[in-house]
C-alpha cells in the first residue's frame, strides 16, 4: 500500500523549538514557514517566525519604538491580562508552562503539533490547564493558512476561573515593521470595511488584516480570522496603526469558566501576498468556518 508523501511536515529543533516546513514541490526542497517556541526560557510559547510568500518574516519579535516596555510582543502569542486577578500579558512572575507536546502529525495537506500547558501564578500554582493544536495547511503559490484551536479548562482544585474584563488576550499579533502604518505605510483593514485604527478600533469584525510592504516593490499581509463557534463572535479587535492586532475576547466583559467546563477558541493566521482582497478573505474566512463544524 503505497504511503502519501508528507508535503507539511514538523520537525523538532534544539533549544525546545519545533519547526513546520512545506517539503518538495520547489526549490528550495524544504522550506521553514513556521517556528513554535517554548521551553523555561520563554514567559509564555510563541511562534516566530512566520514566513510570507516573499520569504521573509510577516510577523516581529518586539515593538519598534518600545522594545523594553513591550518586549512580551513576541510576533504571535496567546495570553491574557486578567485570570483570577493575575496578569499574564506582560512578562512577570505569573508564566504559562510548556508542560509536554501530546502529539506530532505530519500529512499530505497539513501537520499539526498539540501541546499541553500549565498558566502558573508568581508562586508557580497552576491555575489554567490549557490544550493548544496548532495546524500548518500545506501552503499555495506560498500562501499560508495556520490555525490555532484552543481549549482552557480551571486547573485541578480551582473552582473557577475568571477571566477579566480587558482588551488584552486571548490573540496578539505583532506584524513586521515595514507592513504597519506607521512605519511602512501599510493597511490596517478589517471584514466591515474600517481601515486602519481610526476605522476598526474596538470594533467586531470577523476577520482583520495587516498589509504592508516586505520589500520595496513588495507587499504582504497576515490575517487573523473568528471562527464562528466562539463565543462572542465576531470578536472586538484592539488594534494600532504601530503595527499590533488583538482578538479581545474580553474587551466588553468577563468570562467565568468553572470546573468541568472548558472554553474553546479558534483562530486562523492567513500569511498572504499582496493587500487584503475583502472578497477572498471573506471566501477564506469560510473555508474557515466549514472546516470545524459546530
Amino acid at each position: 500500500m503505497a504511503i502519501a508523501f508528507h508535503h507539511v511536515q514538523i520537525i523538532p529543533q534544539s533549544d525546545e523549538q519545533v519547526s513546520f516546513q512545506a517539503v518538495g514541490g520547489g526549490a528550495p526542497p524544504a522550506r521553514e514557514i513556521l517556528r513554535y517556541n517554548f521551553g523555561p526560557r520563554c514567559p509564555k510559547p510563541y511562534l516566530f517566525p512566520l514566513i510570507g510568500p516573499a520569504g521573509l518574516p510577516v510577523t516581529r519579535v518586539g515593538h519598534p519604538h518600545d522594545p523594553v516596555g513591550h518586549r512580551h510582543h513576541r510576533s504571535i502569542w496567546v495570553t491574557h491580562d486578567h485570570v483570577n486577578g493575575v496578569s499574564f500579558w506582560a512578562d512577570g512572575a505569573a508564566t504559562i508552562a510548556h508542560d509536554r507536546i501530546v502529539k506530532l502529525d505530519d500529512g499530505p495537506e497539513k501537520a499539526t503539533l498539540t501541546v499541553r500547558n500549565a498558566w502558573r501564578d508568581g508562586s508557580g500554582r497552576a491555575l489554567l490547564s490549557e490544550t493548544r493544536a496548532i495546524t500548518l495547511w500545506r501552503p499555495n503559490d506560498g500562501e499560508a493558512a495556520v490555525d490555532l484551536l484552543l481549549s482552557f479548562t480551571p486547573a485541578a482544585g480551582v473552582p473557577s476561573v475568571t477571566f477579566g474584563k480587558t482588551p488584552f488576550g486571548f490573540l496578539g499579533v505583532r506584524v513586521a515593521r515595514t507592513m504597519s502604518v506607521s512605519d511602512g505605510g501599510g493597511t490596517l483593514r478589517n471584514s466591515e470595511g474600517g481601515v486602519n485604527e481610526e476605522g476598526v478600533f474596538w470594533k467586531r469584525a470577523r476577520w482583520m488584516d495587516f498589509s504592508g510592504p516586505i520589500l520595496p516593490n513588495e507587499i504582504n499581509g497576515v490575517t487573523i480570522f473568528d471562527h464562528p463557534s466562539n463565543p462572542r463572535h465576531p470578536t472586538v479587535w484592539h488594534v494600532r496603526n504601530e503595527g499590533w492586532m488583538g482578538a479581545a475576547f474580553c474587551q466588553a466583559e468577563e468570562y467565568v469558566l468553572k470546573q468541568g467546563e472548558t472554553l474553546n477558541l479558534r483562530y486562523r493566521l492567513f500569511a498572504h501576498r499582496g493587500g487584503a482582497d475583502p472578497s477572498a478573505l471573506d471566501a477564506q474566512w469560510r473555508v474557515f468556518a466549514q472546516a470545524y463544524p459546530p
